[in-house]
């Protein structure tokens, strides 16, 4: 586990707190502090992760509901070790009828960088991620997805960072890593229960805010971004990483 010197307590207590609410209430919040703690970064390494997203490129299929939004795709199998196989690229088609917008449609993304895929901040992503995982199922190997994006808002362009509406992924654990946001109101993520009950609301504001669920049990979205300066673009950043069973790819 990635810890800062004299604090892997504290960590330890973060990471079993949202294995407990994730598998009793179906998500959970770690703030900030506690994911940087585990990953060991100050918010100088953090800046060097969030440059990677300085690099993607158009989705072409948001685009068609008017949401300008950029993305990467990567797609893992992962032990519960954290032995991790990048899979051949191929196109990202959503599991189960999981996506109105796109059912039964699979659709093609410029791959993750090289320099995406050798920081070690990924690297400590994943372990947490899976270790939280682990609180929902034990598979002998994990399908991991991991989709960077970045959506941006204006007068003329929706800032939809889910044009689907509520939804599910179709795997076991979601998460959403705000990355970094920028000139940027709104964009308040919901986690609802299958009769549209609330779980947790919350509006992802400080970078490494994690928000995690169990996505077999409870439905999320997040509402539009806007401007806060008119003249000039929001921004939103995340990652989005999902775990399933490798039996349920």
């Amino acid at each position: 586990m990635r810890s800062i010197s004299g604090q892997g307590s504290v960590v330890d207590g973060a990471v079993a707190r949202a294995r407990e609410e994730v598998a009793s209430i179906g998500a959970h919040v770690l703030p900030q502090a506690e994911v940087l703690q585990f990953l060991g970064l100050d918010e100088t390494g953090w800046a060097g992760f969030a440059g990677h997203w300085e690099d993607l490129r158009p989705d072409p299929y948001a685009a068609r509901s008017g949401t300008q939004r950029l993305r990467r795709y990567g797609r893992f199998v992962v032990s519960p070790e954290g032995r991790r196989e990048l899979a051949p690229a191929d196109e990202f088609r959503q599991p189960k009828d999981s996506n109105r917008l796109f059912l039964d449609e699979g659709r093609v993304f410029e791959p993750l960088t090289d320099q995406f895929l050798a920081d070690p901040v990924l690297d400590g992503l994943l372990e947490l991620l899976g270790g939280i995982a682990g609180a929902l199922d034990d598979p002998a190997r994990w399908v991991v997805h991991v989709h960077p994006f970045r959506v941006l808002g204006s007068a003329d362009s929706r800032g939809d960072a889910t044009p689907e509406g509520r939804h599910q992924d179709g795997v076991t654990l979601v998460s959403s890593l705000l990355v970094g946001r920028e000139n940027a109101a709104g964009g308040t993520s919901e986690v609802v229960d299958e009769d549209g009950r609330e779980i947790l609301t919350t509006t992802l504001a400080e970078p490494a805010t994690l928000l995690v669920g169990d996505d077999r049990r409870t439905w999320h979205g997040v509402d539009l971004i806007r401007p806060v300066d008119p003249g000039t673009p929001a921004r939103r950043d995340v990652l989005v990483v999902t775990f399933m069973p490798e039996e349920g790819r």
